[in-house]
């Protein structure tokens, strides 16, 4: 279940970075963040590798094509083209310069196939594909970065450098395909960018206490595990099979039935609402499988506190919605809170039904605009990063993004993506859920699970996950 570590030799050729400007004059002006985009959780460069097999029927160059659609989508995302900034007042601004987007043409001497199309490649291989530009003195960067990397097979990957600070993944994924449409010969993009970032607006007030993982005294009452803090980190991708997670689901709807029946016996109460019927989404019934099994392989005590953080997305959920070409961060989190001891020993059904209950309640009005004003609050005060400290696992899930089977440069869909591993909260504190590789047609409907995690619990960690892929949960579940 856990990655293949890759062994094959190549020689990756890399020209200099050269400066792909708008092919069209620009607005020249300096534009505002939200609040949310200027959380300094999200202060860091997100890159991911896109793979594409050869067309098989010409012989254009895929840098070249890619080089021209990003000159052309540059005309409408302008901004990505400038220079980002945090200022004095917490705040991140762009310069909208012109300046360019940093892009790197490379060459491999081997097939894509030798690196198995990147899947379950080890993250140092994979790193090779990705680029990055330093931070220049002033504080200013680049938002976005590219490096295509063409194979001797006549495929191809992309790595994507996007600043999170400027786009959130349906941001990321709106731009990709635009720069997509372009390639392949529209003359604008289908869905238009909208800035608009002062919609998300909240309201600064002195509610610090009501983010609980930055106050003293929860911090003290967080799980603390042996393993950290550490530098000695690895990174993991697990594969998930459909079959795995529907027994899994089957598994939990069981033992909530029994539960719920129990209760009810105990109460002498009839279901006239249906909850022995409850169903779980595919994110609920395995955000809390992985929460369980992280919680055990990081050996954290049991009388602590461990956080399960989600990100709600909110384009829709506001009066009115958000313009379909929003593209900044437009997402609140919604924490599950439990102590140690009932996530570890507790029925997993119980987990999966409170991941259900924060889901709900971060969908409501209020609470939106209760997360927006904190995190104004947080950058009006200057707030720093939060710090990895193994209690909390943050999930984002990818797989709603549309990015895989869907953008077309002109050489086919994609047979792969792969986000690298972030720098957010030391890593160690990030799961993301991903879509399988269109190639391996055993994991059609399963779940690519990507984790970081101290060297020492990672054994525990894919004990897990075996026991997972094995329908074997332990003796908790049924």
């Amino acid at each position: 279940m856990a990655n293949h570590h890759n062994n094959t030799s190549f020689f990756l050729d890399k020209k200099d970075f050269v400066l792909i400007k708008p092919s069209k004059p620009t607005p020249s002006h300096i534009l505002s963040l939200s609040a949310l985009d200027s959380n300094p959780n999200l202060d860091l460069l997100c890159q991911t590798l896109y793979v594409y097999n050869s067309n098989g029927k010409d012989h254009n160059d895929p840098a070249c094509v890619i080089k021209e659609a990003l000159s052309r989508v540059l005309v409408h995302y302008y901004p990505l083209a400038g220079k980002l900034k945090r200022h004095n007042d917490g705040i991140y601004r762009i310069d909208c310069n012109a300046d360019g987007v940093p892009f790197l043409e490379a060459a491999a001497t081997c097939p894509l196939s030798s690196l198995r199309h990147f899947n379950g490649v080890d993250v140092e291989t994979t790193l090779q594909f990705v680029t990055d530009v330093p931070t220049k003195r002033d504080g200013c960067h680049h938002p976005l970065v590219l490096q295509v990397t063409k194979f001797s097979c006549g495929g191809f990957t992309i790595g994507l450098g996007l600043s999170h600070s400027v786009c959130d993944g349906f941001g990321a994924s709106q731009f990709f395909r635009a720069m997509a449409e372009l390639a392949s010969g529209k003359t604008e993009p289908l869905v238009k960018p909208v800035w608009e970032r002062e919609r998300l607006a909240g309201v600064p007030s002195n509610v610090l206490d009501q983010i609980q993982s930055l106050v003293p005294e929860h911090k003290a009452s967080l799980a603390t595990s042996p393993y950290l803090p550490t530098t000695d980190v690895v990174h993991e991708c697990f594969d998930v099979k459909a079959e795995c997670i529907t027994k899994l689901k089957m598994g939990l709807m069981k033992e909530n039935e029994s539960i719920t029946k129990l209760l009810m016996g105990l109460m002498n109460e009839t279901n006239e609402n249906g909850v022995l019927n409850e169903s779980f989404t595919t994110t609920e019934a395995l955000a809390a499988y992985i929460w369980r099994s992280r919680f055990r392989s990081l050996k954290l005590n049991p009388d602590g506190n461990t956080v399960l953080s989600l990100a709600g997305g909110i384009r829709q959920l506001l009066n009115p919605p958000l313009p379909s070409g929003y593209y900044g961060n437009a997402f609140v989190p919604t924490d599950v809170e439990l102590i140690g001891k009932d996530l570890n020993e507790g029925p997993l059904s119980k987990v999966v039904k409170l991941i259900k209950k924060s889901k709900k309640m971060a969908s409501k009005i209020e609470y939106i605009k209760n997360a927006m004003s904190i995190f104004e609050t947080i950058v009006k005060q200057q707030h720093v990063k939060m710090e990895s400290n193994g209690a909390t696992m943050v999930l984002t899930d990818w797989r709603q993004l549309s990015l895989l089977g869907e953008v077309d440069f002109g050489w086919k869909a994609s047979v792969n993506l792969t986000p690298l591993p972030w720098k957010m909260f030391g890593f160690v504190d990030l799961c993301i859920f991903m879509p399988p590789c269109s190639l391996d047609s055993s994991m059609k409907g399963g779940v690519r699970v990507r984790i970081s995690l101290p060297r020492a619990a990672m054994a525990k960690f894919k004990e897990e996950m075996s026991a997972l892929e094995h329908g074997d949960y332990n003796g908790l579940i049924f």
